[in-house]
């Protein structure tokens, strides 16, 4: 089990991997104690069950990841990944850089038949035929040196990715959902998806309060908050957590005094230049003029959903998964389905590849053009 720790050996094991059609690659980070994540290893594997797999350490003295952000955009050798978000996320931040082109393994199973986010391990099992020993998830990856049993954990992260990656690379190709895939992935490769806006915050904090004013604290706490954790690289919520956000949006406290009495602000959120924050945030929020205060879109629950026919989209879904043998929740959502039968059309299961396998015939059950027949086990569209 090869550890790199210099940027020449990283620069070699990078040239050959260029020479080949794919390469699969995995991360070990930390995050618990900071704001943005701590990359701690990075695992790599060239194809074939005899390729080279080795472990990149960005943790050792001098190691320049260079070479491996070189290899992200040479177009010529597909990156594959398990679930890229997070590991995208990483890169982006660290190197703004996007591994091109990018293969994700959980994207391609959920369209090849693997149910709603297929876990590595269930690949494995189904795919590779093997399992997998899962004792060393949760430990500290910033440790060193790793342990046999950490390096083993890691490795088979990608070892057993080339043939989950070969098996459904040739199925997309079969069926033809390469484009699927590819759209799916666009979204992974936006920069705009990784980038947080500390103005738009706000919207992560989950409240059902809709009064403006009440909304235009939570904006300004938020935004002080994000502030302040990412200027510090700690995470959101040692500087205060939702509970205590809320808390202060309700009882609007413009004074150390008045903050004090806050139940549930911790010490941490009671030390001085946060305190202060929070009382320049209340203040700013109290001072928005009331047009400018921020509105929560019309919830979906609160539509006129024509139940029967959401309903109807329901089975109409569940047709459409089984015969494509596509994750039904890939296709549409449960608020997809509601809003269609309430007559909204901006869904994304009207959009791209999901317009062609479910959006043209839910808006055509929508509007009366066809019915649902059902015959043995199977549901039949059949035209109106």
């Amino acid at each position: 089990m090869r550890t790199i720790t210099t940027t020449r050996e990283l620069a070699d094991i990078c040239d050959k991997a260029k020479q080949g059609p794919y390469v699969t690659l995995d991360t070990e980070f930390i995050r618990e104690r900071t704001y943005f994540a701590r990359l701690c290893l990075v695992q790599m594997a060239l194809p074939g069950d005899d390729g080279e797999a080795v472990l990149i350490d960005p943790l050792a003295d001098g190691l320049s990841l260079d070479p491996l952000f070189d290899l992200f955009r040479h177009r010529g050798t597909v990156k594959v990944f398990h679930a890229a978000r997070q590991d995208l996320e990483i890169f982006y931040t660290i190197g703004k850089v996007f591994p091109e082109p990018l293969f994700d393994t959980q994207i391609a199973a959920m369209v090849c038949g693997f149910g709603d986010q297929a876990g590595y391990e269930t690949l494995v099992r189904k795919i590779a035929k093997a399992n997998l020993d899962k004792s060393s998830r949760f430990t500290d990856w910033s440790h060193r040196p790793l342990s046999p049993a950490q390096k083993k954990y890691a490795l088979a992260d990608v070892t057993h990715l080339r043939k989950i990656y070969e098996f459904l690379s040739a199925e997309l190709k079969r069926t033809g959902r390469e484009k699927w895939v590819e759209e799916e992935e666009a979204i992974l490769l936006d920069p705009e998806t990784y980038v947080t806006h500390p103005e738009d915050a706000w919207r992560r904090v989950k409240t059902r309060t809709t009064s403006g004013r009440f909304l235009a604290i939570v904006r300004e706490l938020a935004r002080f908050r994000e502030e302040y954790a990412r200027a510090r690289d700690v995470p959101r919520n040692r500087v205060f957590k939702d509970d205590a956000l809320l808390e202060i949006a309700s009882s609007r406290p413009t004074t150390l005094e008045e903050l004090s009495r806050t139940r549930l602000l911790m010490r941490e959120g009671r030390k001085p230049e946060i305190a202060e924050g929070i009382i320049a945030a209340v203040k700013a929020g109290l001072a928005v003029p009331e047009k400018e205060c921020p509105r929560i879109s019309k919830p979906r629950q609160n539509l006129q959903v024509d139940s029967a026919l959401a309903d109807l989209l329901r089975v109409l879904l569940k047709a459409k998964s089984e015969q494509t043998g596509v994750a039904p929740k890939l296709i549409a959502s449960s608020s997809d389905l509601d809003a269609l039968a309430a007559g909204e059309e901006d869904v994304p299961a009207l959009k791209g590849w999901r317009r062609e396998v479910f959006g043209e015939d839910a808006l055509k059950l929508c509007r009366g053009q066809i019915a649902l027949s059902a015959r043995g086990g199977s549901v039949r569209v059949v035209p109106v």
